[in-house]
């Protein structure tokens, strides 16, 4: 809400800056002056005001939790964060997996007076949401609420804090999620590239690399995660930030009275976390399902501490950071080497960040976009940028900056992560002044000193049958084993009397037979038609060329979104998202990707969201069905998974190195499907359920699509209404003009 208002303000000034020098040119000619400009280049765009964002107020209690404040009183909302010292780095290695366990099942084990499931029963009806989260250096409690509903959620969120349960069939139920994401990992070269360019640049016995295994995850038993919570839970190691409409002062006392007598713990000490990278060299994993490869260049960054921050954030942009960089311009426009390229020097709060390099490309130029990739690195540290990308590169992090930073909580969090990982209050307001300051010797400097050539480690990800004598004329190759590790004996699944029906698909599986699995694309492919044929046949879904939907998406607050969807399969789509202040388009075709409110702010869909939205239209269940028999498109049997003492067929489906799983009944029902998704918090798995389905135009539908992460749901989307091969303005797939 306040972004959207934002982007009119910005709008309505540059009303005013077309509009007033016209109105003041009309009195100077009055005067006898010159006439006033005619062309918008010549506006003079003024200086950047001063960056003075609204800090919240620090304070500290007795106890020692640190806690910021901040009031908003835009909208009746209060939400906060609580983080945590201690994180995953800090985990045995033979229990690796426990603090993503410890994350998952604090908030579904319930407290002791309440059951996770009485806690949904209880924040569903006011729209509010707890949640609970691991990760590498700390864990996180957050809420979020209505002003009148805070009293009750806030309890909720303090008992959490002080008295979860970690019952034993939701760590039952964490533990099987992991199993499934373990078994997964090696399905895509994406998500190999991204595990094992960590394990080559911190090094395999390096924490901030260790992935969890099934002898790890078993090991973890209820009691790890009640010690863990003892040992790292107390309010010296907490700082918490809350943020919205509230009197600082009242909510001060509500915080010494509510954390008061809560005592001091024992302050937690981050273990000494060892990094030894691998030696350099290129390094092979051989998957010969695939038609494209991955390749990422990797090397140690920095801390974001280092004075070489600001111009190494300068030199990403110019380099490899959007359509404008090098690497796009090159390696993708010109030479058409890649269907995605990009990367940087990493930077991290207590740690040094990784330097990743990408570039995905088709097997036959895989050894051309390597030493493409080699001759960028080289010319980077020769070739100053010109005044041009300096400026461009500048203006995009500034421009960008602000909406970072476009509210207030977006400030609170910013500084309660200062608070956090010991760096100065004032590192917020530096950043600007930072950036400016940077030049083209800076950059050239930069480039010199951290893509040391000699330091990248080279990982290739892909059919190797078809390059690797190519690639040993480079230099020596170290052969990556990615095989995961058998599963010793791992506890049933258990669950509670207790559980929703409405979430019985969710946990109610009882076994997987892994023994049914196989790699025979024909036993997939007749899953798939009894499943086209279930919706209404294989012909009439042949037959849909487009549609047209009208959706109802409702997020975990409880908001909903208006959508007009218009699909052109395989590959182009439009929605049209109706907000308060005016309707969002979203484009995606072939050729282009972008946002847009009317002609005056269109923004282009990062390489990232541009990903996201054209695996979307592939994994389109219309558009899957329709490629069957496509040879680019590959499908295998996963397994048989028994829910509700019904047997399902797991259909794996890859296509552009992206893969999907289908949960298909013995009648050809689809029941529910899983997939992962790159956002900035990381790596999500997402479990959609697909429920309530009726027939439009011939075909069947489900109307009712529920998104789950780690068993939480996150949105649930209505199908109001689905036109097939319906006329469409072809003008909605086009930028808007002036």
């Amino acid at each position: 809400m306040r972004k959207n208002r934002s982007l009119l303000a910005a709008a309505g000034m540059m009303l005013v800056l077309v509009t007033a020098p016209a109105w003041a040119g009309q009195q100077k000619k009055t005067a006898g002056s010159a006439a006033p400009a005619t062309n918008w280049r010549e506006i003079a765009i003024p200086e950047l005001p001063a960056f003075q964002p609204k800090l919240p107020k620090r304070v500290e209690l007795n106890n020692g939790m640190v806690v910021f404040l901040t009031e908003d009183h835009e909208l009746p909302l209060i939400a906060g964060l609580a983080m945590i010292r201690g994180g995953a780095v800090s985990e045995p290695a033979e229990k690796i997996g426990l603090v993503d366990l410890y994350g998952a099942t604090w908030r579904t084990g319930g407290t002791e007076k309440l059951t996770g499931d009485q806690l949904d029963d209880f924040l569903e009806a006011r729209a509010a949401k707890v949640e609970t989260q691991g990760a590498d250096e700390q864990t996180s409690i957050a809420f979020d609420c209505l002003k009148g509903d805070f009293p009750e959620v806030f309890g909720v969120f303090a008992d959490l804090l002080r008295n979860p349960a970690f019952r034993e069939e939701k760590l039952s139920l964490a533990k099987k999620q992991l199993y499934s994401s373990i078994s997964r990992r090696n399905d895509e070269t994406r998500s190999i590239s991204s595990i094992q360019g960590q394990l080559l640049g911190y090094g395999k016995q390096s924490p901030y690399a260790r992935i969890p295994e099934y002898a790890t995850v078993t090991a973890v038993t209820r009691q790890d995660l009640l010690d863990w919570h003892s040992r790292y839970v107390a309010p010296n190691n907490i700082v918490l930030g809350i943020v919205g409409d509230f009197d600082a002062k009242q909510m001060e006392a509500t915080l010494n009275k509510v954390f008061g007598n809560w005592p001091k713990g024992t302050p937690a000490v981050q273990r000494e976390a060892p990094i030894q990278p691998e030696k350099p060299g290129i390094y092979l994993v051989n998957k010969s399902d695939v038609e494209q490869s991955e390749i990422r260049f990797v090397s140690l960054g920095i801390e974001r501490r280092n004075p070489d921050y600001y111009a190494l954030q300068v030199m990403n942009v110019v380099f490899g950071g959007g359509f404008a960089s090098r690497l796009f311009v090159n390696l993708r426009t010109k030479e058409g080497l890649a269907y995605a390229v990009g990367g940087g020097v990493g930077s991290d709060w207590d740690h040094p960040g990784l330097t990743r390099l990408m570039i995905g490309t088709k097997t036959g130029s895989t050894i051309q976009a390597l030493r493409g990739m080699w001759e960028q690195v080289d010319l980077m540290k020769t070739e100053p940028p010109t005044a041009e990308e300096i400026k461009r590169a500048k203006d995009s992090i500034l421009n960008s900056f602000i909406f970072r930073l476009d509210t207030p909580a977006k400030v609170l969090h910013e500084q309660q992560a200062y608070e956090f990982y010991g760096y100065p209050s004032d590192f917020l307001q530096r950043y600007r002044a930072g950036i400016e300051k940077v030049t083209a010797d800076d950059v050239v400097r930069v480039a010199k000193k951290y893509l040391r050539s000699e330091d990248f480690k080279v990982l290739v990800v892909g059919n190797a049958s078809e390059f690797q004598t190519q690639l040993a004329e480079l230099g020596p190759v170290t052969p990556v084993d990615i095989t995961i590790p058998s599963p010793q004996t791992m506890p049933p699944v258990t669950h509670g009397a207790h559980l929703k029906p409405a979430a019985a698909v969710m946990v109610t599986a009882s076994r997987v037979d892994s023994v049914a699995s196989g790699d025979n694309p024909a036993d997939a492919k007749e899953v798939l038609r009894k499943l086209a044929k279930w919706m209404g046949g294989v012909d009439k879904i042949a037959s849909v060329k487009s549609m047209h939907e009208k959706i109802v998406a409702t997020s975990e607050r409880g908001w909903p979104v208006y959508i007009e969807q218009y699909s052109i399969f395989p590959e182009q789509k439009v929605e049209v998202i109706t907000l308060m202040v005016g309707k969002l388009h979203q484009v995606i075709t072939p050729s282009d990707a972008f946002m847009s409110r009317g002609a005056s702010e269109i923004k282009e869909m990062t390489p990232a969201q541009q990903r996201e939205a054209r695996e979307m239209m592939k994994r389109n269940i219309v558009n899957v069905l329709q490629h069957i028999d496509d040879p680019n498109y590959s499908f295998r049997i996963a397994g048989k998974e028994e829910i509700d003492a019904v047997f399902y067929t797991i259909v794996e489906i890859t296509v552009d190195g992206s893969s999907t799983r289908w949960w298909i009944g013995p009648e050809g029902k689809l029941l529910q499907e899983s997939f992962s998704v790159v956002e900035a918090s990381g790596r999500h798995e997402i479990m959609m359920r697909y429920l309530r389905w009726k027939e439009f135009d011939g075909v069947e539908f489900p109307t009712i699509l529920e998104a789950y992460i780690r068993g939480s749901q996150t949105t649930r989307t209505e199908i109001q209404d689905v036109h097939l091969n319906p006329e469409i303005d072809m003008t909605l797939f086009e930028r808007p003009r002036p």
